[in-house]
């Protein structure tokens, strides 16, 4: 994430994106505490205190934002305090294991393609003649809307068929010019290339392949109006035809290799998984220790606590997390199919022992290394920025939660940038310390903040000036209504 303000909107942004790892039950919550990270509390009257006179909508979401986001902040600072810079070969790569499971899918998957059989030049005719690409122009002329105009439409559809009847081939380029009412296409000669079956309306498609190459449709009827279709002749287009059907090829090799994945795992999605599904994607920390089963395979089975992990490795532009949420109930099934196709392929990569070479593995924990330094010096919390406490551990880890929390004040004010630890420090953070944000709590911290927003709006308003514009008292009505 860029660096930003952290405004509203910023902030409601924010909850689509920040994710976390390594949940543990361990600890036990007091009732007036929200979060714990180390030993470190944030209590419900502080974090009340934070919010209450800000602009942060008094939401739960955004109160669990804000309170992982302490969390993120104060592991951070007691990693840093006790001299761990996360920087070992162990941590960078559980870090960044989707970065690195990507590659290895990558890898896995080119090895295998290069085995499939490349599409014959000698069968491409043959596949244009049935319609494995459409290639045609057309003339239109458009409709009014059903209902409002039919002695017009019929008008207008018995020109059509006049066309239909004294159009050929020789001519059609020409009357598509001069009559064909469609802007895309009319001065091109109606001409659309070649494209793949579906990519126009199901009726355009039929229409073309009533007629042979080279043949001339009667008049077609779509929602647009009125069509005369001429279909391309094999010579007219075959170069195009050569250019997209290799790929259209290796789009369907590609669909049955992951349709055999799916099928040889039996993979079943279970009744019910929407609604885990969605929760997950509204609060992640709550169920990345989860075991609940999503999804069946015979490779291993797909639990809330992996899927988190999953939803957590989607880059916050994507706003996945906020389209699973808003998704019906009805296509979630296929967004846990989709997960579940990137965990297959990355079975298949682990048996086939696909790996990375030495200079990507570098590479890779370097940038997590970096991350990591980066995140620290910019919160002021990097060792080198703790040494001025001396050489006393707790010495350092008062000073570097203080940091925190005065940087949490400031950033919640709009009055210093916000720093972002990326998912893959907060994946380490969580699995090397003990932390919790408590559902009790940020009840408790709505509440408080309320209190204290009302206040703060009551003192705000009490120190208003006066109107510059005094207001005398209303205007009497007149005894006697106005004359025009």
């Amino acid at each position: 994430m860029t660096r930003t303000r952290i405004l509203t909107a910023s902030l409601v942004a924010l909850l689509g994106a920040t994710a976390c790892e390594g949940f543990k039950e361990a600890m036990t919550a007091h009732v007036d505490v929200v979060a714990r990270a180390g030993s470190q509390e944030l209590t419900v009257k502080r974090m009340a205190e934070l919010l209450g006179p800000t602009d942060v909508p008094l939401r739960a979401d955004a109160v669990r934002t804000v309170a992982q986001l302490w969390v993120n902040y104060q592991l951070l600072a007691h990693a840093s305090a006790t001299g761990d810079t996360l920087a070992t070969p162990e941590n960078a790569d559980l870090g960044m294991w989707s970065a690195i499971a990507q590659l290895r899918t990558r890898k896995y998957y080119e090895d295998v393609s290069k085995s499939w059989p490349a599409a014959d030049p000698a069968t491409y005719e043959q596949a244009y003649n049935d319609g494995a690409l459409l290639a045609a122009a057309h003339i239109l002329l458009t409709k009014q809307p059903e209902g409002l105009a039919p002695a017009v439409n019929d008008s207008i559809r018995k020109e059509a068929e006049k066309i239909a009847a004294t159009v050929t081939s020789a001519t059609f380029a020409a009357v598509a010019k001069a009559r064909s009412q469609d802007p895309g296409s009319k001065d091109k000669g109606g001409d659309y290339g070649v494209f793949a079956p579906g990519y126009m309306v199901a009726e355009f498609d039929k229409g073309i392949l009533s007629v042979p190459p080279g043949g001339i449709s009667k008049v077609v009827e779509t929602q647009f109006g009125y069509h005369i279709i001429r279909r391309h002749t094999w010579d007219e287009i075959k170069d195009q035809f050569a250019q997209q059907y290799g790929d259209v090829a290796k789009q369907k090799a590609d669909s049955a290799f992951f349709d055999g994945l799916e099928k040889a795992a039996n993979v079943q999605v279970k009744p019910g998984a929407a609604r885990l599904v969605k929760a997950i994607a509204e609060d992640i920390d709550a169920y990345r220790a989860d075991r609940t089963v999503i999804a069946t395979a015979r490779s291993g089975n797909l639990d809330a606590a992996r899927m988190s992990r999953w939803m957590a490795a989607f880059p916050p532009q994507s706003q996945m997390r906020q389209q699973v949420v808003q998704a019906p109930d009805s296509v979630i099934p296929m967004f846990v199919l989709n997960v579940m196709r990137n965990e297959l392929l990355l079975r298949a990569a682990d048996e086939a022992k696909v790996g990375l070479d030495s200079a990507q593995h570098a590479e890779i924990r370097q940038a997590f290394y970096g991350g990591v330094m980066g995140a620290m010096n910019r919160l002021n919390i990097a060792p080198a920025q703790l040494a001025d406490s001396g050489s006393d551990a707790a010495a350092r880890e008062r000073l570097a939660a203080s940091r925190i929390e005065d940087y949490m004040s400031a950033m919640i004010k709009n009055q210093i940038e916000y720093v972002d630890v990326a998912e893959q420090i907060v994946l380490v953070l969580r699995d090397k310390f003990e932390s919790r944000v408590v559902p009790a709590g940020i009840d408790r911290v709505l509440a408080e903040a309320t209190k204290v927003r009302a206040a703060a709006d009551s003192a705000r308003a009490a120190t208003q000036p006066p109107s510059a514009v005094p207001m005398g008292p209303p205007a009497s009505a007149p005894s006697t209504p106005p004359q025009p």
